[in-house]
Parts: C-alpha cells; structure tokens; sequence
C-alpha cells in the first residue's frame, strides 16, 4: 500500500515537473526571442540615425575595404552588430543607393546568405521605407531568421531604411542549452519531492497500520485493543477516537452477548432439568405412582415457565428487529387500563390485592399502537401482582399534562432497592427476592423499555425508599378521539 502511494505520487510529481518544464523552456525561449527582438531593434535604430546624419554628405559603406568612403564610427557600429549577432545588414535610401555587408557576411556564413529570400526581403524593406517599423520571426526558405527594419527620418521624411536580418539559430542553440540543467533541476526537486514525501506519508501509514492491525485483531475477536489518537493529526486522530469508540461499543456489545446467551443457557437449564428429572425418577420408579400428579405438576409449571421464556425471548426478539413497525391510531388509554385490569382479575382475586383507579378524567385519548401499549401495561401489572403481598393493594392511574398522558402502576410491595434501580430495564435482571421458581424470566420491562422506545417515548421507575412499593410509569402523546376529528 505505501509503496503504491509512493510510485503513484511521484508519478504525478514527475509529470507536472516535465510539464511545467517544458512551460518553462517555452517562455524562455519566447522571451529570448523577444529579447533578440528587441535588442536588434535598438541596433537598427542607432544604425538609422547615424546613417540619417551622414546622409547629406557622401553615402558610405562598410566593406572591410579601408579605402571606401565611410562614416568611421558607423562603420564600427556595423561591425560591432555583426560580430554579435552574425547579422546581415543593409541600409537603403531613396536614391535606390545600398550599403550592406554582404562580402563580409558571404566569406563568415555563406550558408546564412545564400538562405536569404530577395523578394520577402524587397517586401519588407517597402514597408520601412513607408515609416512603419518591423520586427519579426520568419521561417526563412531554409532556416528560422530574424528581421527587423528600422526607416531613418530627418525633418519628418523618411530618407530610408535600414534593415538587419541574423539567424534564429543562435538565440534557439541557447535554449537547447537550458535543457540539461532544467533536467538536472527537476531530477534534484524530484529526489528532494521523494524524500519528503516518504517521510510525510511513513508518519501518516504508521497510525493507519495500526488501525489496521486493530481491526484485524478484533475481527479475530479481540475486542480489547486501542489505539492511541494522538498518533495521527486531522482525519487520522478522528479516525482514530472513532475507532476506538466502535472498539468500545463492540465490546461492550459482546459483553451483553455473553451475559445474554449465559441467562437464557441458565433459565432454559433451569426447567429442562426439572422436567427431565421428575419425569426419570417416574419413569424408573423414584417417585411412586401415588405422588405422581404432584411431580407432573411441577413439570406443567415448568413448561409454562419454558413456554413464557421463549414467547418472550420471540417477542424481544421481533421487536429489535429493523423491519418492526407500529400500528399507530388514537385509543382511549382509560378504557384500555379497565380491560387490563379485567383479565388480571382472577390473579388479583387470588392473592386478595385491591385494586383501584385513579383518573384524572373519564377517557384519555393517546396516539400509540394499542396492542403494545397493552403489553406494557400487562406487564407492569403482572410486576406489581408478582411483589405484592397478599392483602396488598395496586393501583392504575392516569394524568394528563400538556400534550402527553402519563400512565402509572403503583403497588405498596417490597419496592425496588437502590442498588437495583440502574438495572430494572436489563434483559435477564431479577432482583434477590425473584429468583425463586415461578417468579418470571426478567424479560418483562426490557420489552417494556423497546416498546416505549419504538413509539419514542419514556418509561421509569419512580425512587422510594424501599420497603414503600414501586411505581413505574410511561408517557404517551394525547391526540383528539376519532370522532371530533370527523374520521
């Protein structure tokens, strides 16, 4: 992966290096040639005053020849252009009389001279000779060449030309030269990009290869192991704290796993092995057939015990599930309590408990999914019914506030210890005094709290001190009945 990286990165450091190169070697060339361009110019112009100050005199020329008639210091000035730039220099005026250094330029470059067109240079020296300045780059018949033309003015009138031609190839010979050291120089930030791009992307694999080794180990089932956040900077670190939060969570995910699947092992063992072994010991004579209604007693309560464990293991189950939906529609929360407390009779009959009402108003209309709500309020019923000594006395209430309706259960009971009271809501939890047989499955307020959370709403346990009873309660959204709402 790093070395991918790496190849991958200097493969682009490369090419916007070659690239940017040869953008470079462009505009230094353009530049130069600008230069040349220029330079030559300011050459014409010297050349074209000194020869606008000796034009009323005798014309002059500039062979090598001493005994010609000649400006001197024009004469040097010809030469001074020549030796520099290799130039072929004409001059003209409007008498049609030409001094150049033709045999001068012929015996040092003949090839040069006999590359020059006679008609693109006439075309040209027409256009000096009108007023107009030139400087160009032409391709030439064999080789690139500059020319620039320059018209030598006294008094306002254009007396003539003069015209300076030199090789392209001069100027574009240096650039080449530019080539190696532009090589070397990209080559030296391509080393130098590489050295410090190892040591910034070694610095930001090391905290990923970390968070790699951890996420191997914990797909291992290790979900012990850490990473240190301050390894990394930016995206790294968060990534980092992420991953030791799932690490956490994971963790404490399993753990619940554990401690899930060691209750349900240890509340299925329980009846299983009481039915097995009544059921053995009538089978090989144990127990004699005379106690036999008893013992197939206790295994038929041990069977509903069973029956109850895996109906509400099934429902909690049904319930987590992500496709789990609500069948949502108003329902007076009031009549329900009184058919709850109907079908719970028989048990509250038995262990002689009164029960009574207490409902700030005749009916409460609620929005919530009526067959749930009536498994909650089941439930918390059969709590109360289970820790409530005979004689005792339970009590259904309801109270509206605001936009919400809060249901309440309350028994006068042993109550819930403070020690228990974080943990009332936990799969499997029963406190000390249910776990005796028959006590229930410790399911009951778990599918309680997922039901409430299902429909986004709370349920609780109020602190009393204990020896007082217990009350837990659940809020649901009121909503108007059906039947002023036109439905």
């Amino acid at each position: 992966m790093f070395a991918r990286i790496m190849s991958v990165v200097l493969a682009v450091i490369l090419i916007l290096t070659v690239s940017f190169g040869v953008i470079g070697l462009f505009a230094i060339r353009q530049e130069r040639i600008s230069a040349r361009l220029d330079a030559l110019t300011v050459e014409a112009r010297d050349i074209a005053w000194l020869a606008a100050q000796n034009t009323g005199s005798s014309f002059f020329y500039f062979y090598r020849s001493p005994g010609l008639s000649t400006t001197d210091y024009l004469t040097q000035k010809a030469r001074q252009v020549y030796q520099r730039y290799g130039a072929y220099i004409v001059v003209v005026d409007r008498q049609g009389r030409v001094m150049d250094n033709f045999s001068l330029a012929m015996e040092e470059n003949p090839d040069f001279i006999t590359s020059l067109d006679g008609t693109e240079l006439s075309s040209v020296m027409d256009k000096v000779l009108s007023g107009e300045e030139i400087a160009l780059r032409s391709s030439g018949s064999s080789a690139p060449t500059f020319t620039v033309g320059v018209p030598f003015v006294r008094s306002g009138r254009v007396l003539g030309a003069v015209l300076i031609r030199t090789p392209a190839q001069q100027v574009e010979d240096n650039v080449a030269d530019l080539i190696l050291p532009l090589i070397l120089l990209a080559a030296g930030a391509l080393v130098l990009s590489g050295v410090v791009l190892f040591l910034y992307i070694r610095s930001v694999m090391r905290p990923l290869r970390k968070l790699t080794a951890a996420a191997r180990a914990m797909s291992e089932g290790d979900f012990s192991v850490r990473v240190d956040p301050r390894a990394g900077a930016g995206e790294v670190s968060a990534l980092s704290s992420a991953f030791d939060s799932m690490a956490q969570k994971l963790a404490d995910t399993e753990a619940h796993r554990r401690e899930f699947v060691a209750n349900v092992s240890h509340e299925l063992r329980s009846p299983v092995t009481t039915i097995s072994g009544f059921a053995q010991a009538m089978e090989d004579g144990t127990i004699p057939p005379e106690d036999h209604g008893k013992y197939l007693a206790l295994i038929r309560q041990e069977s509903q015990r069973l029956t109850k464990l895996i109906s509400d293991l099934l429902a909690l189950s049904r319930l987590e599930r992500d496709d789990a939906e609500l069948q949502q529609r108003p329902f007076d929360l009031c009549e329900m309590l009184r058919r709850v407390a109907i079908r719970r009779m028989n048990d509250l009959e038995g262990k002689h408990i009164a029960l009574s009402f207490q409902l700030e108003q005749e009916t409460c209309t609620v929005l919530a999914d009526p067959d749930r709500i009536e498994q909650v309020a089941v439930n918390l019923l059969d709590n109360a019914i289970k820790f409530t000594p005979a004689g005792g006395h339970i009590v259904l209430g309801v109270s509206c506030s605001g936009n919400h309706a809060t249901c309440r259960v309350e028994d006068d009971g042993i109550g819930i210890s403070p020690a228990d009271m974080p943990r009332i809501f936990d799969r499997f939890f029963t406190a000390d005094r249910a776990h005796t047989a028959g006590k229930g499955t410790g399911l009951g307020l778990s599918i309680c709290q997922r039901i409430m959370a299902m429909h986004g709403e709370r349920i609780w346990a109020e602190e009393r001190p204990e020896g007082t009873g217990a009350a837990l309660c659940f809020t649901l959204p009121r909503t108007e009945p059906a039947q002023q709402r036109g439905e």
